[in-house]
C-alpha cells in the first residue's frame, strides 16, 4: 500500500496502524511497525481510543504526540514510542520511559461480557472462509492452568456469557446471516457451566432450521453421557482431543490434569456413539521431557486404535504433533526450545512407530516453530529480522509450498541473530524480559511459583473448583470469575424445550417451488457452490423455512440446474426447493432479492408438483460475443459439412474420452462477425460447455476465450431475438 513499515519512518499523511490480539502481549518484535497496541479486551479500548481521536481531529489534529499521550492514557493501549530500548552486557532488551507516569501498560479486562457489543450481525463472505459458520463465544477465559498455555494466563478470570443473553444473540446472528452451522467458542468450552442446556435449548429452538452445533474440541473427562448424545444428534465430523503428553507424569508436569483413563473412555465412547474420526494433539519436547514419554504417545495411540469397533473399517484416527514453543507470561516462558534437528528426530520416529493401519500422522515443520519460538520470546530486533526475510522475498510462510527457510536463514546472518543461542537460553527468573512492561495482571511470582511445581511435578487444582490459587488476576471488586450457572441457576438445571421442536414439519404443509433468476455482471465470477451457498443463506435470512433431508448430515432440499461455467452469464437460471411452508411466491420473489448480491436477481417463481420437478432442459441457448477477433464463416462451414467432429477430453481418472460434437450441437450461426448463437444438448446424457466447442470448431485462443461475453439464454430464445446483442 506504500506505508512505511516502520512508524518512526511515516508522516501525518499516513494512516495510524493499530494491532491487537494476544501477541501483544509481547509486542517488542513488533513494536516498531505499529503506532499503538491493544493489550488485553479490545471492546471497551477501541471505543476510548476512536473518542479521543475524534476528539484530537475536532482541536485541530496537528501533532500525532498529542493524540498518542491521549491513548496511553487509556488502560490496555501501548504506545511504543514511548519506550526506549536499550541492552544490556548480557545483550538483554530494557525499555526506558520516555513519558513520566507511563512506566507499564495492564491489559485491559471486560469484567462482564454481557453488557458489552457482540457482533451479531457478521459480514457473510460470499467465498468460503476457512471457518464458514456463525460463532459464538460463551465464555472467555479459562482456569485450568496449563503450564504451557499461553492463553490461559492472559484471558484470565473466566467470565461467561448467560445462557438467555447467548440465545438472543443466536437468534439475531442466525436471522441476520442465514448460516445452519454453529460454533460454540471459547478457550474451554467443555467446560462452561450451562453447556448441556444451552445445547439442548439450540437443538429444540433451531430443530425445523437443522441447526448443526459444534464445539471445537473436547476436554476429555468433562464429557457427560447427556452432553454427547445431544452432540450425536448434529453432524457429526471430527472429534478432538489434546493430551498434549503421551504419559500421565508428563502431563502432570504442565498442568494437563487427565488421565489416560478418561482419555481412553472419551474416545472410546466417542467411537461407540459413530464418530469415524479422533483427532489427537501432542506435543514434542516438552520441560523434563523424556524418551520414555516419547514412547508413551505410542503405546497410547495403540490402545485408542483397539477402542475402534470392530465392523468399522472407516473409524480412524489423526495424530498431529507440534514442538513445543515457551510463550510469555506464562510458567514455561524460561524454559528452552529444542532445536529443529532435535524435534525432526523426534518426529521421524514418531512416524515410523504410528504407521499403522487406521492411523495418520501429522505433524508441523520444526523450521516453522523455530521462527514461531523467536517471535514468542524475542525483543525489538526481531522487527528487522521480519523487514530483512520480507526484503529476501519471505511470503505467505504458513504454507509449506512458499516456505522459503533458506531465505530466513539468509536474514539471520544479515541482521546477526543466532536463532539456537535463543532456542537454548533457559532464562534466569529474576532476570529483565522483553515483556516485563506489560502487565498481564497475572503476577510474576505466581508464574515463578508454577514453574517450580512443574519441576516436581505437582498440580494446581482448577480455582473454579477449589481455592482461589492467588494467580493475581481477580480483585473480587469489580474483576472476579462470573460463571453463568450462578447468574442463572435456573438454566443451569436444563430447559423444558418447545413443545413442538421435536419433529420437523408435516410433509402435508411442504411446498414445492421452482425460482428463476438470472447471473449478471460480476455475479458471473461467483462459482457453483458459492452460488448454492449464497441463495441457501438468502433464502434463510428472508424468513422462508426450507425442508431438510434426514440422515445423520441434514442437507436442503434444494436442486440446482446444470452448474455454470466460471465466467458465464445467464438470464435464465434456476432451482427447485421444497419448503415446510407454504409459500407466496411473489413475496419470495421480493423477500429474497432483498437479501442477494449484485448480479443474481430472482426473476419468476412458480409451484410444481413433486413428482413433475425433476426435469431438466432438452437444450441450453448461448450467445457468445467475442471481443478482439472474430468467429471464421469457414470453420463453421467445415463443421456443418464433416460427418462428425470429435474431440477427446480427460474424465476424472485422467482416462481419454472421445465426443461427437456434431451430435450435442444442436444448432449453431453467426449473429455477427463477432456473435454466435448456439444451442446445446441438455439432459443428463453427454454433455458440453460453450467453451470447448469454441476452442474446437473456431479454434479460438485462451486469451480470447477469457475475453468473452458468454450469456446463457432461455430456452425459448431464437436467433432472431438474440440479433440485438451488444459485444462487450
Amino acid at each position: 500500500a506504500g506505508i512505511p513499515f516502520y512508524a518512526a519512518d511515516r508522516s501525518g499523511a499516513h494512516p495510524l496502524v493499530i494491532a491487537g490480539g494476544p501477541c501483544t502481549v509481547n509486542p517488542e518484535p513488533m513494536a516498531p511497525f505499529f503506532d499503538a497496541m491493544i493489550v488485553g479486551d479490545g471492546e471497551s479500548v477501541i471505543l476510548e481510543m476512536a473518542r479521543a481521536y475524534m476528539d484530537w481531529q475536532e482541536g485541530g489534529g496537528g501533532n500525532r504526540r498529542t493524540l498518542f499521550k491521549q491513548w496511553a492514557a487509556i488502560e490496555g493501549v501501548y504506545v511504543p514510542a514511548f519506550f526506549e530500548p536499550d541492552y544490556d552486557s548480557a545483550g538483554r532488551q530494557r525499555l526506558t520511559p520516555r513519558i513520566s507516569g507511563y512506566d507499564h501498560v495492564s491489559r485491559a479486562v471486560v469484567a462482564d461480557l454481557d453488557q458489552v457489543a457482540f457482533p451479531d450481525a457478521p459480514i457473510v463472505p460470499f467465498g468460503r472462509p476457512v471457518h464458514d459458520r456463525l460463532r459464538l463465544e460463551v465464555a472467555r477465559g479459562c482456569s485450568r492452568g496449563c503450564r504451557f498455555c499461553q492463553a490461559g494466563m492472559i484471558y484470565r478470570p473466566v467470565r461467561e456469557r448467560r445462557p438467555s443473553h447467548l440465545m438472543g444473540l443466536a437468534e439475531r446472528a442466525l436471522a441476520g446471516t442465514g448460516y445452519s452451522d454453529l460454533s460454540l467458542l471459547s478457550l474451554s468450552t467443555g467446560d462452561y457451566s450451562c453447556l448441556t442446556p444451552l445445547m439442548q435449548q439450540l437443538t429444540d429452538q433451531y430443530a425445523d432450521r437443522r441447526l448443526a452445533v459444534s464445539i471445537p474440541s473436547f476436554r476429555a473427562g468433562t464429557l457427560t453421557p447427556e452432553m454427547m448424545d445431544l452432540i450425536r444428534q448434529v453432524r457429526k465430523t471430527g472429534f478432538t482431543i489434546a493430551p498434549e503428553a503421551g504419559s500421565d507424569r508428563l502431563r502432570a508436569v504442565i498442568n494437563k490434569n487427565i488421565s489416560e483413563a478418561e482419555i481412553v473412555e472419551t474416545v472410546s465412547t466417542a467411537f461407540d456413539l459413530g464418530w469415524q474420526l479422533i483427532k489427537l494433539y501432542f506435543m514434542i519436547g516438552l520441560p523434563t521431557e523424556t524418551e520414555a514419554d516419547l514412547s508413551a504417545i505410542v503405546d497410547l495411540v495403540r490402545r485408542l486404535k483397539k477402542c475402534r469397533p470392530c465392523n468399522s473399517k472407516r473409524a480412524r484416527i489423526n495424530v498431529s504433533v507440534a514442538t513445543f514453543i515457551p510463550k510469555a507470561h506464562t510458567p514455561f516462558q524460561w524454559s528452552q526450545q529444542i532445536a529443529p534437528d532435535c524435534a525432526r528426530e523426534k518426529i521421524e520416529w514418531l512416524r515410523r512407530k504410528l504407521k499403522m493401519g487406521g492411523v495418520q500422522f501429522k505433524w508441523q515443520d520444526p523450521e516453522t516453530s523455530l521462527l514461531e519460538g523467536l517471535f514468542a520470546r524475542g525483543d525489538r530486533g526481531m522487527a528487522a529480522l521480519l523487514t530483512q526475510a520480507y526484503q529476501q522475498g519471505c511470503r505467505f510462510d504458513g504454507w509449506s509450498d512458499t516456505f522459503d527457510f533458506p531465505a530466513w536463514q539468509k536474514a539471520f546472518d544479515q541482521c546477526g541473530i543466532d536463532p539456537a543461542a535463543w532456542m537454548k537460553q533457559e532464562t534466569d527468573p529474576d532476570a529483565p524480559l522483553p515483556w516485563d512492561h506489560i502487565d498481564t495482571r497475572v503476577a510474576k511470582p505466581f508464574l515463578k511459583n508454577e514453574y517450580e511445581r512443574a519441576v516436581t511435578e505437582t498440580a494446581t487444582p482448577d480455582c473454579r473448583q477449589d481455592d482461589c490459587q492467588g494467580c493475581g488476576v481477580c480483585d473480587f471488586e469489580q474483576v472476579a470469575p462470573k460463571i453463568a450457572a450462578q447468574q442463572e441457576p435456573s438454566h443451569a438445571a436444563g430447559f423444558s424445550g418447545r413443545p413442538d421442536a421435536a419433529g420437523a414439519a408435516n410433509s402435508d404443509t411442504r411446498d414445492h417451488v421452482q425460482v428463476f433468476y438470472t447471473k449478471l455482471g460480476r455475479a458471473r465470477y461467483f462459482g457453483h457452490l458459492e452460488l448454492v451457498n449464497i441463495m441457501i443463506r438468502a433464502i434463510g435470512r428472508a424468513g422462508i423455512a426450507m425442508a431438510f433431508s434426514g440422515g445423520y448430515h441434514p442437507k436442503p432440499k434444494i436442486v440446482f440446474e446444470d452448474a455454470l461455467p466460471l465466467g458465464v452469464e445467464s438470464m435464465s437460471e434456476s432451482f427447485r426447493m421444497t419448503a415446510d411452508q407454504s409459500v407466496n411466491c411473489g413475496r419470495l420473489i421480493v423477500d429474497v432479492n432483498a437479501q442477494l448480491p449484485e448480479g443474481l436477481t430472482v426473476t419468476d417463481c412458480r409451484h410444481v408438483f413433486e413428482k413433475a420437478a425433476g426435469r431438466e432442459p432438452e437444450t441450453y441457448v448461448y450467445r457468445i460475443c467475442l471481443e478482439e477477433t472474430a468467429f471464421d464463416q469457414s470453420r463453421l462451414q467445415a463443421f456443418w459439412a464433416a460427418p462428425s467432429f470429435e474431440m477427446t477430453r480427460r474424465t476424472k481418472k485422467g482416462k481419454p474420452k472421445t465426443i461427437d460434437l456434431k451430435q450435442l450441437v444442436r444448432e449453431m450461426q453467426l449473429l455477427s462477425p463477432q456473435c454466435l448463437w448456439l444451442r446445446l444438448a441438455g439432459g443428463s446424457g453427454a454433455s458440453v460447455r460453450p467453451a470447448e466447442v469454441l476452442r474446437q470448431v473456431f479454434a479460438v485462443s485462451e486469451t480470447a476465450l477469457c475475453r468473452a461475453g458468454i450469456v446463457k439464454l432461455p430456452p425459448s430464445e431464437t436467433p432472431d431475438a438474440a440479433m440485438g446483442c451488444s459485444c462487450k
